[in-house]
């Protein structure tokens, strides 16, 4: 079984990739099929994003297709001043990774030592057999202002997320500390639900 996943960020990649070849489900990217097309991410959320990368793909491809987004929630930040689906879009630019962690960090200083955060992820899958969603969130964490010197290609602000079960940051977990955190993370729900779907094409 192949699936495509719509994305271009590594990181995505290698959180399912090899769970999905353990399942006997080969996880292929845009990079592999050479193809990229210019798509308008405006849903209101990430269900939506995530449906609009999906459906546009599939129908480009033919091939069952992944789309996934997220949204992001700061506590202590206004509604008007949330980041939402805007999280590496901001005022009208793209920003690469180290401009995302400069970002956040300003972010940080201007409203207190630390800031509490939430994600919440959107998947669907768009196939011949139709459309398929799901949701879920991630929290228990906080960004401070000042990273670590590692990276996380693709995911910026795991160097200014601090997980406080293991005070440490996020991007420099140990594998075993990853794998308990990623216990409490739903990506065992999110390959069943990848699974089930594709046991059903």
């Amino acid at each position: 079984m192949k699936i495509l996943f719509a994305t271009t960020n590594p990181a995505k990649v290698k959180n399912y990739k090899e769970i999905l070849e353990n399942k006997g489900i080969e996880l292929i990217t845009i990079k592999d099929i050479e193809l990229k097309l210019k798509i308008e991410e405006n849903g209101k959320d990430a269900i939506e994003n995530a449906y609009i990368k999906a459906k546009s793909y599939y129908e480009a491809t033919k091939i069952p297709t992944i789309g996934m987004d997220c949204n992001l929630f700061i506590e202590e930040l206004p509604d008007e001043k949330q980041p939402g689906t805007h999280v590496r879009r901001i005022n009208g630019k793209e920003l690469n990774d180290e401009e995302m962690i400069k970002y956040y960090t300003n972010l940080v200083r201007e409203n207190g030592e630390r800031l509490t955060a939430k994600w919440v992820y959107g998947m669907v899958i768009c196939s011949e057999k139709g459309i398929e969603k799901y949701s879920w969130s991630k929290d228990h964490f906080y960004f401070i202002d000042k990273p670590s010197k590692n990276r996380n290609p693709g995911y910026p602000l795991d160097s200014i997320t601090i997980i406080p079960e293991f005070n440490k940051y996020s991007v420099d977990l140990t594998d075993e500390e990853k794998k308990k955190y990623k216990e409490k993370d739903n990506i065992n729900e999110v390959i069943e639900f990848i699974y089930s779907v594709m046991l059903t094409e």
